[in-house]
């Protein structure tokens, strides 16, 4: 096994373990034994399981916002956001209920303000706002973001998350182009 194959392997056989039970019930002998690799191969490869998740999540994430191209909206920007929890959902919610949850608030908090950075880019564009605004903007829609899916991690991810941002995003249908004109008006 390659050092490449061997440090995917790890973090393959982690997510799996992650689907089964929770974080704080697995060990790096259970990783190991799981991926089979010896201890030396894992501590070659990460410092310890934290180091590893939170390789894992980064790894994961960069990964959907790779596939998913640029939101459209910002209910794309929710969905893509939320996609690891989607594909993962009871791995997320060991990683949620564990000692490491700051590296997942770290990871989505990152994710959720480069989902809205693309979309951000193509809705705002060219528009001419200043710099502040436009940060600001950014970051009310990278905390939102990152709220709705904390609230739904925090309730189970038993209701639908998507519909509930869709209808969010109607509610507020015209809010970001308010914003926008405000910002403009500001600027002159």
């Amino acid at each position: 096994m390659t050092a490449f194959s061997a440090r995917e392997a790890i973090k393959a056989a982690a997510l799996r373990l992650l689907e089964e039970r929770p974080l704080r019930e697995i060990t790096v002998k259970d990783i190991v034994q799981e991926c089979g690799v010896n201890r030396n191969t894992f501590y070659y490869h990460f410092r310890d399981i934290p180091a590893l998740l939170e390789e894992l999540i980064t790894d994961q994430a960069d990964r959907i916002i790779a596939a998913q191209g640029p939101a459209l909206s910002l209910a794309d920007c929710l969905e893509t956001a939320a996609r690891f929890a989607l594909d993962h959902r009871q791995a997320v919610l060991h990683i949620n209920q564990s000692a490491h949850r700051d590296l997942f608030e770290l990871c989505l908090m990152d994710v959720c303000r480069r989902v809205v950075e693309d979309y951000a880019a193509a809705a705002i564009g060219g528009i001419p706002i200043p710099a502040e605004d436009r940060a600001v903007i950014i970051r009310f829609y990278q905390c939102e973001c990152f709220g709705q899916i904390m609230a739904w991690l925090n309730d189970g991810m038993r209701y639908d998350l998507g519909k509930q941002f869709r209808r969010l995003c109607q509610l507020g249908e015209g809010m970001t182009e308010r914003m926008l004109k405000r910002a403009m008006e500001a600027d002159t």
